[in-house]
C-alpha cells in the first residue's frame, strides 16, 4: 500500500511541475529556465520507473497475468 501511495505521488510532483512550466512557456523572460522544470520532472520519471521495475522484481507489486481475458 505504500508503494502504490508513493507512485501516486511522485505522479502528483510530475504534473505539479507541468503546470508551473506552463507560466514560463507562455512568457517570454523569466528568472529560472524552463529547463529546470523539465529536468525535474525527468528526475521523477526516472525515480518513478526505477522504484517500479524494483517493486516488480521483489514482488511487492504483481503485474495481471492475463490482460485480455473476456
Amino acid at each position: 500500500m505504500l508503494i502504490k501511495l508513493l507512485f501516486i505521488v511522485l505522479l502528483l510532483l510530475m504534473i505539479i511541475y507541468l503546470f508551473r512550466a506552463l507560466p514560463l512557456m507562455l512568457k517570454a523572460q523569466s528568472s529560472r529556465p524552463l529547463s529546470h522544470y523539465l529536468g525535474r520532472r525527468l528526475l521523477i520519471a526516472v525515480i518513478l520507473f526505477g522504484l517500479l521495475v524494483i517493486a516488480l522484481m521483489t514482488g511487492i507489486i504483481q503485474p495481471n497475468p492475463e490482460p485480455y481475458t473476456l
